[in-house]
């Protein structure tokens, strides 16, 4: 029984020291988080801020899945995916929203353009996911009727 302690400590303490190092002399890092662009109380000015242009096609290659009716405007359960290749990112905007940039998402090349989430929605709007692959901006749009509003509704 003393084997195994003596092996698990000293796996545990191995981890630790190798560990360590990076956590001690690493520079703090954050996921880029674009805060002006989230500030925003505009959507148009909102969809410039995030891509530099409002060049945006619509296209049925961007799956929505959000209900039409939200019973509740606190937890607005959103899925976005799509068939496109090279895709760089997947924002999602909810218009008449106080700040229309609800959530964005950087993905890398081994990442699958599929994501799930939850939105605060103050009363009905449309609601639009924008996946950027290459140098264009997809989207796909659906209105969203919200009976009991989240932001404060």
């Amino acid at each position: 029984m003393k084997r195994r302690n003596f092996i698990k400590n000293s796996m545990l303490f191995a981890g630790v020291l190798t560990t360590l190092p990076s956590v001690l002399f690493a520079k703090k890092s954050y996921a880029a988080w674009p805060k002006t662009s989230f500030d925003i109380k505009d959507l148009t000015d909102s969809v410039k801020s995030v891509y530099g242009h409002n060049n945006l096609e619509e296209s049925s290659k961007v799956k929505l899945k959000a209900p039409s009716i939200a019973e509740n405007g606190a937890i607005v359960p959103i899925n976005v995916s799509t068939s496109l290749e090279n895709v760089d990112s997947i924002m999602i905007f909810v218009e008449n929203n106080p700040q229309p940039l609800s959530s964005g998402y950087q993905l890398t090349q081994l990442a699958e353009p599929s994501i799930g989430t939850r939105l605060k929605m103050g009363k009905t709007s449309n609601v639009m996911a924008a996946v950027k692959s290459g140098d264009k901006v997809y989207t796909s749009t659906q209105e969203v009727k919200v009976t009991i509003g989240g932001c404060g509704g």
